[in-house]
């Protein structure tokens, strides 16, 4: 077969000597729960009976928490692309290129929170992508309508012209100046070009130039006029009231006569921010990346849509290609309705503290996922068709007709029908064909008279089909007409003017008013986490997904730089998956008789119920401080059965994450993190995103979320230890000091009653030191930059501990109940 016509990419199993022990073990340790649980159902502690029924609870739902986060794993896959395929059949020499056309989306906010040298950089690494220049059109989302943004970009569209021919020249990565300027290696490795040395150093100077420009303009946006900001013009900056302004949208480059120093064009750049007026429901992040959605359809229409944070840039130049590969394949590409990449970060420690790479989600449970359905969320760095997002169903293959027999006797026949039952069927269809003949020389005796209200007719179904669709998607012509070419395109006989004025007019805080955007158009609303809620629609309407790994990260980011904001973030995620689950798009009821998939659907089930799980986690937590402190255990004294039972079930668990870690090629340290962030993120954020979800659902109580601070280029870790206190942190440092009071007691009480106390002290102290030792990492990040306890949680640990004294003298363990014990000592007292 000629090369350009085989597929562009495929699926490469994991090796059946990884999987299959793999899920052998899976299958064994639910045996081994069964027994566990048969074990400790059956052997209650009298003694210490609410304790007992409280611990089999915990475990019980940690075992269904397991069951809903491993079963989605079962069939995990990887890809692999052919990119000079792609370039072979979308490519060919001396004709245009056919590869289709791509809008990209960089959403921000704040840019006091998100630095705007960091959104500069990632605007230039998608202005040098390697891709058709006239099929890429980048658009920046300013949902904080700042002037500093707004000057940031046109500096970046200026230095643009510069550094684009650069990167194409030499063809540098990665193309984020940034970044590539800090690289700690040969830039001169695989370089032949003899003038590449001269221009990186002229390169190097323009951007330091760049930079200082920039950080003349951040440092001028600190201290704003008493009259607001004012344009080159004189004119008032329209955005000086971030809730109330007009929308706004500005092309910077894209438009004729504006090319790069070497007289080649330039992908078109375009500055939007969305109106926002009072009264009106701007519905966050979501509402933005919809107002995104209809701009760039009236201003370029593109098929394709990608997604990026203001932080992410991106790392491989040919990203956009390696999606392609998957979206553009002649057989299975017209299913899939986005491509997701892994994350990767910039600017984490080695020892990644707080599980910042998250690294266990992304290589194995996303893999587990693209062997189901695919990815379950539309996250940053995500390539999506625009089909599947305006709510159209997934092209469902027809059924293939069905087999004839005419095979002889007739007990062989039972599979596909007996002769005769083949034999009524033909003349069925022989009078069928019958009444179709005859029908249609009715048609043609009446062709005369329908000609002539035939216009008529015609232009009243138009009417009502532009009605219906303008229901769905708005009242604009340019946008609803739109929507209907699968293949993207905007008429070239409508002026460029007309064109912006419309995009204005999409871009209005009253357009969606009586429509469904948000509810079954574009990013759906009503959750924070609105890439997870997205993703679940359109695989109920039967789309699949796509989970692309390339070798050369695609896009790579930077990640939240202390504990708190850490935790934030985490909270924010938490939060979104509670507010999905207490409403009508929760997973376990919502989408029946669509086109999700039953593990697809356990995978999304999971990633909603996960939050609940913080109660029975820090109950959990909990418990072995109260057996150290009251001298009670949760286990009654262990026979050789049941020590068979907990030792099988700790060697499965032990066995399931090193398999984990072989197919999933996640190190050991890496898979520890995970574990440890997974109790600190329950006992802390998780349980907090409960009760904030519960009091919003219930009682309309509305959190409002601060941007989660990016960190900057300037310093290696420069803030990783820095300490922000929150209330986020009570939990934990609570569970801290009550498990290390606990051990302090236990082993002083061991030491009091003797030898014989240290055999049940020991599953004790195992017990609250698995606690301790899940929250060292929280424990080191208390300690901040200065290696020193700030004061807040000095006073907060001297407040416990003296509550937990009073609470241990009241108890006086020391004492038995019925009183002090008198021995008969051997002296007569009475003489």
């Amino acid at each position: 077969m000629d090369e350009g016509r085989q597929p562009l990419s495929r699926k490469l199993a994991i090796a059946s000597s990884k999987i299959n022990p793999y899920r052998l073990i899976i299958l064994l340790r639910l045996v081994v729960l069964g027994f566990f649980f048969h074990y400790r159902l059956l052997h209650p502690v009298s003694d210490a009976y609410g304790l007992w029924i409280t611990s089999v609870i915990c475990e019980i739902w940690f075992a269904l928490s397991w069951i809903l986060d491993q079963f989605p794993k079962w069939y995990p896959i990887q890809r692999e692309t052919y990119l000079d395929r792609l370039s072979m059949r979308y490519e060919k020499e001396g004709k245009p290129s056919e590869l289709d056309a791509i809008d990209i989306f960089v959403s921000t906010v704040d840019p006091m929170k998100e630095p705007p040298l960091i959104t500069a950089n990632t605007v230039l690494s998608i202005l040098a992508v390697d891709y058709p220049v006239e099929k890429v059109a980048c658009y920046l989302s300013d949902d904080g309508a700042a002037m500093l943004t707004f000057e940031t970009l046109s500096e970046t569209s200026e230095f643009a012209r510069k550094w684009v021919p650069f990167c194409k020249k030499f063809c540098i990565e990665p193309r984020a100046p940034e970044w590539y300027f800090s690289q700690k290696i040969d830039y001169l490795k695989n370089k032949v070009h003899p003038a590449f040395v001269r221009e990186r150093r002229a390169m190097k100077r323009e951007y330091e130039e760049f930079k200082v420009r920039i950080n003349r303009l951040v440092s001028m946006a600190q201290k704003v006029p008493e009259e607001g900001w004012t344009m080159q013009d004189g004119t008032p900056w329209p955005g000086n009231n971030v809730w109330d302004h007009p929308g706004m949208i500005q092309v910077f480059l894209g438009q004729d006569g504006v090319r790069d120093v070497e007289e080649n064009e330039l992908p078109r750049l375009v500055y939007v921010s969305r109106e926002k007026r009072p009264g009106f429901e701007h519905h966050k992040k979501a509402g933005a990346m919809n107002s995104l959605v209809r701009a760039s359809a009236v201003l370029s229409n593109a098929p394709y849509l990608l997604n990026v944070d203001c932080d992410h840039y991106i790392n491989n130049s040919k990203a956009l290609r390696e999606a392609m590969c998957f979206m553009m394949d002649p057989t299975s590409g017209k299913k899939v309705c986005y491509v997701q990449f892994p994350q990767r970060f910039d600017g984490i420690d080695n020892r990644d503290r707080y599980s910042n790479r998250n690294v266990v989600f992304f290589d194995i449970n996303m893999k587990g996922l693209d062997g189901l359905q695919g990815p379950i969320y539309v996250g940053t760095g995500c390539v999506f068709r625009r089909q599947a997002l305006y709510g159209y169903d997934a092209p469902i293959k027809k059924k293939p007709p069905s087999k004839t027999c005419n095979c002889w006797p007739k007990w062989c026949c039972l599979c596909c029908g007996s002769r005769k039952n083949q034999r009524e069927k033909l003349k069925k269809e022989k009078k069928k064909t019958l009444k179709q003949k005859e029908a249609s020389k009715q048609i043609h005796a009446l062709e005369t008279v329908k000609e002539r209200t035939e216009d008529t007719k015609n232009e009243n179904q138009s009417i009502v089909f532009q009605e219906k669709l303008e229901k769905k998607f708005g009242q604009s012509p340019v946008f609803v007409a739109s929507t209907l070419l699968e293949n993207g395109g905007i008429p070239k006989e409508v002026s460029s003017t007309l064109l912006l004025k419309e995009a204005i007019h999409v871009i209005s805080c009253g357009y969606e008013d009586k429509t469904e955007w948000g509810k079954e158009v574009g990013w759906i609303y009503g959750s924070v986490t609105e890439d997870i809620l997205t993703g679940f629609k359109m695989h109920c309407h039967g789309w699949r997904s796509v989970y692309c790994v390339p070798k050369r990260p695609a896009f790579k980011g930077s990640a939240p730089i202390n504990l708190s904001d850490r935790l934030q973030q985490v909270l924010r995620w938490a939060l979104g998956s509670v507010e999905i689950f207490l409403s009508k798009h929760c997973p376990i009821w919502y989408g029946y008789g669509g086109g999700l998939k039953w593990l697809e659907r356990i995978s999304y089930i999971n990633s909603v119920v996960y939050p609940w799980t913080s109660i029975p986690l820090i109950v959990y937590c909990t418990l072995p401080a109260i057996c150290l402190l009251t001298g009670k255990f949760i286990v009654p004294e262990i026979s050789n059965y049941a020590s068979i039972v907990f030792i099988s079930l700790f060697i499965s668990i032990a066995a399931t994450g090193i398999l984990e870690m072989q197919w999933g090629g996640v190190g050991i340290e890496d898979w520890w993190r995970n574990e440890q962030f997974w109790v600190i993120g329950g006992v802390s954020a998780h349980l907090f995103a409960l009760f904030q979800g519960l009091l919003k659902i219930l009682a309309g109580v509305n959190t409002n979320f601060t941007v989660t601070s990016k960190g900057g280029a300037n310093g290696e870790f420069s803030e990783l230890y820095l300490f922000k206190w929150t209330s986020l942190l009570i939990p934990p440092i609570t569970l801290l000091i009550i498990n290390i009071v606990a051990v302090v007691v236990g082993v002083a009480d061991a030491i009091n009653n003797g030898y014989d106390s240290w055999g049940p002290l020991f599953g004790k102290l195992l017990f609250s030191l698995w606690v301790i030792v899940h929250l060292y990492p929280f424990l080191k990040g208390l300690f901040g930059k200065q290696e020193r306890l700030p004061t807040v949680i000095v006073i907060w640990s001297i407040l416990l501990a003296s509550i937990l004294t009073l609470l241990w003298v009241r108890i006086n363990p020391f004492v038995s109940r019925e009183g002090p014990v008198l021995e008969i000592c051997g002296l007569d007292c009475d003489d």
